[in-house]
This record gives C-alpha cells, sequence and structure tokens, in this order.
C-alpha cells in the first residue's frame, strides 16, 4: 500500500491551558474520501491548520504527501486546495475575479472545470464579493478548489450557508472526484452527506481520536434497531441482556439490540412465528451521538 496522503501521530497542541489536540492519530490514503468528525472546539479545525502549516504542533508529527507542512507549506500549497468554514472574500473583486485569482494563486487550474461548476452552482460571478450572501462566498471557495489541478482537497464544513439544492450539487462534485482519484479530507456536521460519501470516517472528542474506520466497521459498535411481529406470544425480553428500550404492543415489538446478541434476539423471536421483521443498522448519526451523549449529560 502506498504511504498515506496525511500522516498524523501523537499530535498535541495547547493554546495555554486548553488542550486542543490530546494525540490525535490521523490517515488519509490515496484517492479516498475522508470524513473528520466531532462538534466545534473538538479539535478538528486545529488539526486542519496545522496539515495547512498555519500553526506549528507542540509535538507528535504530521506530514502531508511525505513533507513537514510547517516546513514545506508553500510547496505543499500547490497541490492542497483547502476550504474553510467561513470563506471571506475581496470586497471589492466580483467573484469571477476571486476565482481566477485563486487560480493564479496555485498555479494549475482548469478553466473549462471552473465554467462547468459555477452554472452547476448557479453562481453569479459578476456581483461583488461584499454583496454575497454566506453561501455564495462559500460556493466561490469550492468552485476554486474543485477547479484546481490539485490532489487533495481538505474541506472544513465547507457546505454552511448552502442551500438544499446546492448541497446535493456540492455532494454530487465531490463523488466526482473521488472517481477521479483525488484525495479528499472532509470535516462536516452533515452527517447524511459524510455517510454518502466518505469511505472512512475519523471521529474526534475533546482533543482525541475515539473511533476510526469505514462505516461497516464501525456499525458494530452501535445497537440495531428491530421491529417484529410474531403469530404466537412473543418471548419475554424486557430484562434480557442486550435489549434496550423496549416497546410492545401485544404480538408487536420495537426494540434497540446490541450487535452481539442480535442473533440470539432474532432467534428468540423465531420460535414465536415471525410474522414481520426489520432490521435498521446503526446510522452515523447514532454513531456521533453516542459518543457525545456522555459529554451533554455531564453539561
Amino acid at each position: 500500500m502506498p504511504p498515506p496522503v496525511i500522516d498524523v501521530t501523537e499530535l498535541r497542541k495547547t493554546f495555554g491551558r486548553v488542550h486542543a489536540l490530546n494525540g490525535v492519530n490521523l490517515q488519509v490514503h490515496d484517492g479516498e474520501v475522508h470524513g473528520f468528525l466531532g462538534p466545534n472546539g473538538a479539535g478538528k479545525s486545529t488539526t486542519i491548520r496545522i496539515l495547512l502549516g498555519l500553526l506549528r504542533a507542540d509535538s507528535g508529527n504530521a506530514s502531508v504527501f511525505g513533507a513537514d507542512p510547517w516546513r514545506n507549506a508553500v510547496t505543499l500549497h500547490r497541490h492542497v486546495a483547502y476550504v474553510p468554514g467561513d470563506v471571506a472574500l475581496w470586497p471589492n473583486l466580483t467573484g469571477g475575479e476571486a476565482i481566477d485569482l485563486f487560480a493564479r494563486l496555485r498555479g494549475r487550474f482548469d478553466a473549462s472545470r471552473r465554467d462547468e461548476l459555477i452554472d452547476r452552482f448557479d453562481l453569479d460571478t459578476s456581483k461583488r464579493g461584499g454583496t454575497y450572501s454566506k453561501g455564495n462566498r462559500q460556493k466561490v471557495a469550492i468552485i476554486a478548489a474543485l477547479a484546481s489541478d490539485v490532489d487533495l482537497l481538505i474541506l472544513d464544513e465547507p457546505s454552511g450557508g448552502l442551500d438544499p439544492l446546492m448541497e446535493a450539487v456540492f455532494t454530487e462534485c465531490i463523488d466526482e472526484e473521488r472517481t477521479r482519484g483525488r484525495s479528499v479530507l472532509l470535516s462536516s456536521h452533515t452527517l447524511a452527506q459524510v455517510e454518502r460519501l466518505c469511505d472512512r470516517i475519523s471521529i474526534i472528542r475533546a482533543g482525541r481520536l475515539v473511533e476510526s474506520g469505514t462505516l461497516a466497521e464501525l456499525r458494530h459498535l452501535t445497537r440495531t434497531t428491530v421491529r417484529a411481529t410474531t403469530r404466537r406470544e412473543p418471548p419475554s425480553l424486557a430484562d434480557h441482556p442486550g435489549v434496550h428500550d423496549l416497546q410492545q404492543t401485544d404480538k408487536q415489538l420495537t426494540f434497540a439490540v446490541d450487535a452481539a446478541r442480535l442473533d440470539e434476539v432474532v432467534g428468540l423471536l423465531h420460535r414465536a412465528q415471525l410474522v414481520s421483521l426489520e432490521c435498521q443498522p446503526p446510522s452515523l448519526e447514532e454513531l456521533f451521538l453516542r459518543h457525545y451523549s456522555h459529554d451533554r449529560a455531564q453539561a
């Protein structure tokens, strides 16, 4: 396997008494879309700024294409396009002029791709940046990044401010980038978007990576929702190990079950002559909330 495009090991960063990063390990492989999840203050943006060479880590190692981003920022930025969560534009430049300026800064740009993206995102490039809404400012940065001839996209909450139609266009575009073989690090609060797009997912909490893997690999950590109807009186599952939140009306049951107990519980239902059975695997949102429910309870 080729070396990772992004390779972060035991990364630490403090701001005074605040431990923004406390031993983060993260790898993004060539050609994958990697979701980077966590609430505000978890350490996502700090990690991204270190990868861009905008911050220097206190300790640990971070490399992009095998190079230290702090020492090689200028060279690496020729191969990386970045979209922040809140784009600031030159107020007197038009959207088109801003896109072209970003293009000249990177040096490699596909003009036909730019024009296609302007049309798809329905951006009026004749308006000045100072008149743009947040959504339109995001469109400028997204178009400039996607039209750049780079190998890595680092996207930090890029679709904030976009309406649902434009979010769908953005999702389509990132799907296309994966087909083209580009690597993408995508930080997003839109969990449905991450679930659809990402090959692998990393969840960060309080400056530490708490889970990382494909969605299929992570789903074993959460509970499956089961809805069942039986012909005979169903077994008593209220106190059965691994069964949670049981709701029962006559011979209809709805409950959550730990993955390790799913086969056993379905076997018990089968003995009561199943009429219908629906098993819904956990969503990314459920996985995400599972990691943060403890923090909310203590808040």
